[in-house]
């Protein structure tokens, strides 16, 4: 028997929405990554980009556990010395970019590497309900539906 390997040419792609409304972050972030890289297909190759094309919407109502909405700091560095700047996830969620807690905690649990930076391209995080791909038609993946732990109201 053969070991299958796809080609790139025979990659099929499909559009997913997911409404990220009391939705805990990590595991949100675990199920969106598996379907950026393509793990969920059985065609799956690691080095093809043969992952899907994912939407999500109501990124700043996403659920954080624990004491992580306070305490869970973000860092980064301005490139001068003792330029160390942190934020925490409440900041950034009641800030001006609130879906970017959603694409670091996407783009932290993607191995690194540039076929992973190809395959964030294919994510799309917005803060509200709207978005402009309705003429993808793109399918329902209810994240909040597949475990009880996925969704939390409080």
């Amino acid at each position: 028997m053969k070991t299958f390997s796809q080609k790139p040419a025979e990659v099929e792609k499909k559009w997913l929405l997911v409404d990220a409304e009391n939705v805990v972050l990590g595991r949100l972030a675990s199920i969106v990554a598996n379907r950026l890289r393509g793990k969920h297909k059985a065609t799956f190759t690691p080095h093809v980009d043969d992952g899907d094309n994912v939407i999500i919407i109501n990124a700043d109502k996403v659920h954080l556990t624990g004491k992580k909405f306070t305490d869970k700091k973000y860092y980064w560095h301005t490139g001068y010395p003792g330029g160390i700047k942190e934020r925490t996830a409440r900041a950034i969620l009641e800030g001006k970019f609130p879906e970017r807690v959603v694409q670091k905690a996407i783009e932290r649990m993607m191995p690194g590497g540039p076929l992973s930076r190809q395959q964030m391209k294919n994510l799309r995080v917005y803060p509200g309900a709207e978005h402009p791909h309705e003429a993808q038609s793109p399918t329902v993946l209810d994240v909040a539906g597949m475990n009880s732990k996925n969704k939390r109201s409080a």
